[in-house]
């Protein structure tokens, strides 16, 4: 009997929680258009390749049948000299996606008496959360981002009750590109009980240039309940290789531990990652110049009328709304993919040089361009 004339009596079911998550939209490719090269500004990608002694380690790399060190001593103990933090409190994982997910499956769920717990974050932030938060059965808490693209730490601070186990701050924000400030952050920590994990989210910390930022590391010196995430995805341009940590104080990092999906980051994404480190001079070069076309598109985009929030992540954000769509499909028609979410807005990454040109001209040429002041 074949497999495919074969009925099941009953079908195989997911858990509940399943069949109510969003979808993860990956950034999907330009389809060509006769004439002009194709480019994909969709993803928050580097468009830069890594530095050379990345490469170098990449290509040393012959151990490929053997399992990759479970704790990544190596990388750990670099970064420990990198952030002057003690190895302890880091824990590597498959990019910082990764490194969320093994917080969540440690701090956030359903707990004993069946009731789950509740994890805060703005939204829209980055589209992962509810999908994770979800995936580790607790529930969301979706507090409205203000008008200027950025958290409403009161409103997050008031959601906040005795169900509340993480919390997610997202800076910059992703997809909409404003930083949260220390005064702020500090403020919020203070309104929040020290139970409660509030977990700094910063994938693009090497891109920010605003001098009231607030920085991760330095929280989580100040405050015990402050975990960091970071990742080699975005500035070290090692999105491939999957490689991200989180930072905590050790009565974190040993649940952490626990939790942590074993070798999930390789050998050779933890050699390109100490090779990085140790080029970091060369790798600041190469976010210098992506930040200074940042600027670039930016001014670009408000000379021509368009309003855009603080951009510091490596991407700018046109709150289009329902318009959001139809300019995706614009900018497909000239071999630009660019990420849209539905009735909000479109993310459009810093791509090269020519990539980046092309985007404002079409910019200039958008019939319909809401949002102009």
């Amino acid at each position: 009997m074949s497999i495919e004339n074969s009925v099941p009596s009953a079908e195989v079911q997911p858990r509940p929680v399943v069949g109510r998550l969003p979808k993860y939209a990956a950034g999907k490719p330009p389809a060509p258009v006769e004439g002009l090269a194709a480019y994909k500004l969709a993803s928050n990608e580097n468009p830069m390749r890594p530095v050379p002694a990345v490469l170098e380690a990449i290509a040393a790399q012959t151990a490929y049948n053997r399992y990759p060190d479970p704790v990544s001593t190596k990388l750990r103990t670099a970064l420990a000299g990198f952030l002057d933090v003690p190895a302890e409190d880091v824990v590597t994982g498959a990019g910082s996606l990764g490194a969320l997910t093994q917080i969540l499956a440690g701090f956030a769920g359903q707990n004993d008496d069946g009731v789950p717990d509740e994890v805060v974050y703005a939204w829209r932030s980055f589209e992962a959360y509810p999908i994770c938060v979800g995936t580790s059965g607790a529930a969301s808490v979706q507090v409205p981002l203000t008008a200027g693209g950025r958290h409403d730490l009161d409103a997050m601070a008031a959601a906040v009750n005795e169900r509340t186990s993480v919390v997610l701050l997202c800076t910059p924000n992703n997809p909409t590109g404003p930083v949260l400030t220390t005064a702020e952050v500090e403020d919020f920590l203070a309104k929040v009980p020290r139970d409660v994990l509030v977990v700094i989210d910063e994938a693009y910390r090497e891109f920010v240039r605003n001098p009231e930022a607030v920085d991760g590391i330095e929280m989580y010196r100040r405050h015990p309940n402050v975990a960091v995430l970071r990742t080699f995805s975005k500035a070290h341009g090692l999105a491939n290789l999957r490689v991200g940590y989180s930072v905590a104080r050790q009565h974190i990092t040993r649940h952490l531990r626990v939790v942590a999906t074993p070798f999930a980051v390789s050998s050779v994404a933890e050699d390109a990652a100490v090779a990085s480190l140790a080029h970091y001079g060369e790798v600041v070069e190469k976010v210098q110049s992506l930040v200074d076309e940042r600027t670039r598109v930016v001014a670009g985009l408000r000379e021509l009328g368009w309003t855009v929030p603080e951009a510091e992540g490596n991407f700018v954000w046109l709150a289009l709304g329902k318009d959001a769509q139809d300019f995706s499909r614009f900018a497909g028609e000239h071999a630009l993919s660019v990420r849209a979410f539905a009735n909000e807005g479109v993310r459009v990454s810093i791509g090269e040089v020519e990539a980046n040109t092309r985007f404002l001209e079409i910019c200039s040429k958008y019939p319909k361009r809401p949002g102009l002041s």
